[in-house]
């Protein structure tokens, strides 16, 4: 994950996508581009030529906010695309600009134990923390079992982008896979251009670009979206079809960490479901247990 070659492919994916109508100019009768020229997109910021070419080969050192705003305009970047573009832009800066992750050497840590202690006290739904990368750092009982074929993949710790594109349990287990797919891969790619020097998610790409034909089409197209609530369809093998709604909260106290809930509509079908795989759970010995960070 070569950083000037992210910045000159994301942009030049997010060019190609825009026709000349979308940015509200003449489309022409000879293009040789499906999306806008490098010309046009300069134009439309408002910086030379050569300027905006040189940004397009990757080199983003040095350039202003201002010009940046003004690229991710002309280019019509939604917020996700927007942030993203400024991640990569300060990863050149210089080594100091960009905080590097967390290494686990020996002075591995436990998350903080009242969030296990937080973790457990959710017993209606599905709780689990994930890095940047997508471990899944700490789950409560329920979120065990309802990933019960992750937690039983031999990763250690369980990734969840491992699993999705990886075991065929999965295609089972989200029913909508493709759009569950489309997230997983957004995710990984906000996390590249955020931390790019996590060489845990340089392997983890690595290995899934070479095993997962589904996985090297999307990490190529350079898509990222916030995620930060939502619904889900899901077919556990225990307790059958469940939509659950979720939220994606960011842990002040553990940066760049997150805590995923699921829970079910009151009193739907899926409420109901989720109370017997709870049960089912108990009788597993299933108990949550912390993976160090």
């Amino acid at each position: 994950m070569n950083n000037h070659d992210e910045v000159r492919e994301f942009l030049t994916s997010r060019r190609a996508r825009i026709t000349p109508e979308q940015a509200g100019l003449p489309a022409g009768t000879r293009r040789r581009v499906t999306g806008l020229r490098r010309s046009e997109v300069a134009a439309l910021a408002d910086v030379s030529v050569e300027y905006y070419a040189k940004m397009e080969r990757g080199s983003l050192a040095g350039v202003s906010p201002a010009v940046l705003e003004a690229v991710a305009h002309a280019l019509q970047l939604d917020e996700a695309e927007r942030a993203h573009l400024l991640h990569l832009a300060r990863a050149q800066e210089g080594p100091g600009t960009l905080p590097r992750p967390r290494t686990r050497g020996s002075g591995q840590r436990m998350l903080h134990e009242s969030l296990q202690w937080t973790l457990g006290a959710v017993t209606a739904g599905p709780a689990f923390v994930t890095n940047g990368r997508l471990d899944v750092l700490a789950a409560n009982q329920l979120a065990r079992a309802f990933y019960s074929d992750l937690f039983d993949g031999g990763t250690r710790p369980p990734n969840i982008a491992h699993y999705q594109f990886l075991d065929p349990t999965a295609r089972v287990f989200y029913p909508d896979w493709d759009l569950a797919a489309d997230m997983t891969v957004d995710v990984l790619r906000t996390e590249a251009g955020r931390n790019p020097h996590d060489k845990g998610l340089h392997d983890l790409v690595g290995e899934l670009s070479t095993r997962s034909d589904a996985f090297r089409t999307r990490w190529g197209a350079h898509n990222v979206t916030r995620h930060g609530t939502g619904t889900k369809r899901f077919r556990h093998p225990v307790v059958g079809d469940l939509t659950l709604a979720w939220e994606y909260l960011s842990l002040a106290a553990e940066p760049g960490h997150t805590l995923t809930v699921y829970i079910a509509e009151p009193g739907s079908p899926s409420e109901e479901r989720l109370r017997l795989l709870a049960s089912w759970a108990a009788t597993q010995d299933t108990g949550s247990v912390a993976q160090p960070l």
